[in-house]
């Protein structure tokens, strides 16, 4: 780990264990943050496919058909992850999470459940849009540079805070996508 993302960590650790006080005055602050950069990345996405006068991928119809399941699964999904954040007493905000590691639920399949939930409601909109720049370029764009975050900054906060806990917990929990072997359990 190089010395600014030690220094990104260890800012983020002390947020997470220091006073209540300031992780509830943040938590609105990241939490808006967070959604005008997805809602900037989806109307930047449309503005693309104008100006470049891309088509739509798909007849409405179709694109219908294909963006409602995802749409439902990755709210759900989302919807699910953060309501096990809140019956914790965390929010879904990196910088005020639950005081113990979630391991059931969602957190039973993938490490990052409620990402995975939002990249497929990006996907979804994308699709039923019709939107070639938000289903084909931004969403996985924003998919890559949030495993990237994840990997450097938030999973070494997580296996300092928790330790042995979370390292066992990694090695058997898939980032984003589950394993299927374990959906069948």
């Amino acid at each position: 780990m190089n010395k600014f993302t030690e220094g990104v960590v260890n800012h983020l650790y002390n947020i997470t264990t220091g006073p209540q006080k300031m992780r509830l005055l943040l938590t609105p602050v990241f939490g808006l943050f967070f959604f005008f950069v997805v809602l900037f990345l989806v109307f930047i996405s449309f503005s693309l496919d104008r100006f470049c006068g891309l088509p739509n991928f798909a007849p409405r119809p179709l694109r219908l058909a294909l963006s409602l399941p995802v749409l439902i699964g990755g709210s759900f999904l989302w919807l699910w992850s953060v309501l096990k954040f809140l019956k914790t007493k965390g929010t879904p905000v990196p910088v005020n999470p639950p005081t113990k590691l979630i391991t059931d639920g969602p957190y039973l399949y993938s490490r990052n459940p409620m990402m995975t939930g939002l990249f497929m409601i990006m996907a979804g909109i994308g699709i039923f849009a019709g939107s070639v720049t938000l289903t084909f370029f931004m969403t996985p764009l924003f998919v890559l540079i949030s495993v990237i975050e994840f990997k450097y900054i938030e999973e070494p906060e997580l296996e300092k805070r928790f330790g042995k806990i979370y390292s066992e917990y990694r090695q058997k929990t898939p980032l984003i996508i589950p394993k299927i072997s374990r959906i069948r359990k």
